[in-house]
């Protein structure tokens, strides 16, 4: 007899032509304990759709007929909600980022990992949650990946749902790792943008050619290896919510481009010779002191001014200490799954300890010294050795094996690239490699050599 207060199992509909791949996803994602409905055609999953609305798609990129990105674009147009997560060959791996900037949740290149891939529909479905709920009616449903109970915090939320309520353009502040990309999803969940794209970028973390790229889109012969037509971040978010994720590291000649696009809201492509109208609600963070930036002429007036039409403030962790046992246990339970443990929370004196620390990471620090112990910990209880010991220890985040070979295979090719001005055979020689293997190299990693000339091109004065 089943309880009928237990939910029902997720729903998933799985798309492959290839029958021995969809045999073994509905094995794995069964015994998972999902509900799954496997086809093999774009046509009959759109066909499925009418049937029954799954809670995610999984898709094979190479279909017969329709592809699994056409499939993308019809299911968005119908249910702009419903997470996609697509299976890609290496071949097709440009493809794929291109859907990721269009709203695909995310693709996995096979062969992939089981416990992977598993991860990343579970983390699909729980961000897709908030828009299931809005649409039940539920007040809270935007904020419910922000975990918290502190009244410092309950001010900022509440501040952050009036403003959501506008288009007018937000400015987070806060330390690095207090949630300020979190904060963005919650406004945007709240907003009547809720059913279109949030696309988050950080503009530290991308050479000033390339950023200019992503964001503006460029033109196919734009410069050299712009091979095609490249749509940008803006035309991407078009409609819905654009996160500038460390604003205050922007270039200045980026910071100029931006604040005209922000005035005439509209695009211009490198080496486009017609702007694109777009229609994007601007969410910018920052760490840095932006009146100190000022100052020192590092950033514009004009544009912080454009931007900081509201500006709201992260509290640090350390200011919201009640809020760090329901953090850790909410990030245990998270974890655990992740490291098949048994873990049912923390030691009375190992939660204290937890509580008393500094925290100077804030809540992403937080995040890495629960998934030290949880990865360590033997017992049910996690002891309070282990949480010293993750204390003690620089909080770097744990990867597996492969996680960290390909973040380290990708920063190397990054900064041979630029050492070498994009040249691939001076790259490739220094890298002791022939120049076939690293042109493959490089596009698995979604990297083009263009980018990274000294010479690139800047976008067309207008």
């Amino acid at each position: 007899m089943t309880d009928s207060s237990t939910p029902p199992a997720p729903y998933l509909l799985v798309v492959d032509d290839d029958a021995d791949m969809l045999r073994l996803l509905t094995i794995r994602l069964t015994a998972a304990g999902y509900r799954v409905t496997a086809v093999t055609s774009a046509e009959a999953a759109l066909t499925q759709l009418h049937i029954e609305r799954p809670q995610l798609v999984l898709s094979d990129v190479r279909l017969p007929g329709r592809d699994g990105l056409a499939l993308f674009d019809d299911i968005r147009a119908q249910h702009p909600s419903l997470p996609v997560i697509l299976l890609t060959a290496h071949g097709t791996i440009p493809d794929a980022v291109k859907a990721t900037e269009r709203g695909v949740f995310t693709y996995l290149t096979k062969p992939f990992d089981g416990k992977g891939l598993l991860e990343k529909i579970a983390q699909a479905l729980s961000l897709s949650a908030p828009a299931h709920s809005a649409e039940r009616g539920s007040p809270e449903a935007w904020q419910t990946h922000i975990i918290s109970r502190s009244s410092r915090m309950a001010e900022t939320l509440a501040e952050a749902r009036m403003v959501a309520y506008s288009d007018a353009s937000v400015l987070l502040r806060g330390e690095s790792g207090t949630g300020k990309e979190l904060l963005a999803q919650a406004i945007h969940h709240a907003s009547a943008r809720a059913n279109k794209p949030f696309i988050a970028v950080n503009c530290g973390a991308i050479p000033e050619a390339l950023l200019e790229s992503e964001l503006f889109g460029h033109v196919k012969g734009a410069f050299t290896d712009a091979v095609a037509n490249h749509k940008g971040l803006f035309q991407a978010a078009d409609g819905g919510t654009l996160l500038l994720d460390e604003i205050g590291d922007m270039p200045l000649a980026l910071q100029v481009k931006l604040l005209r696009v922000l005035q005439e809201r509209e695009v211009r492509p490198l080496g486009a010779s017609q702007s694109i109208p777009v229609d994007v609600r601007i969410i910018s963070a920052t760490h840095r002191d932006l009146d100190v930036a000022m100052e020192e002429g590092l950033f514009r007036a004009d544009l912080y001014y454009r931007l900081n039409v509201v500006s709201l403030t992260l509290p640090p962790l350390s200011e919201r200490r009640e809020d760090i046992p329901l953090l850790a246990n909410h990030f245990l339970h998270q974890l655990a799954g992740k490291y098949d443990k048994r873990l049912s929370g923390f030691a009375p004196e190992a939660l204290k300890s937890l509580t008393t620390a500094a925290w100077p990471g804030n809540v992403r620090q937080l995040y890495n010294v629960v998934e030290q112990v949880c990865a360590l910990s033997t017992t049910p209880l996690v002891p309070l050795a282990l949480v010293q010991r993750a204390l003690r220890s620089p909080s770097v985040q744990v990867l597996t094996f492969a996680e960290a070979k390909q973040q380290f295979e990708r920063d190397y090719l990054v900064g041979l690239l630029k050492l070498t001005d994009g040249n691939v055979a001076d790259a490739a020689r220094l890298a002791d490699r022939n120049r076939t293997e690293f042109y493959r190299l490089m596009q698995k990693h979604s990297l083009t050599p263009g980018h990274f000339k000294a010479d690139n091109p800047s976008a067309p004065s207008h």
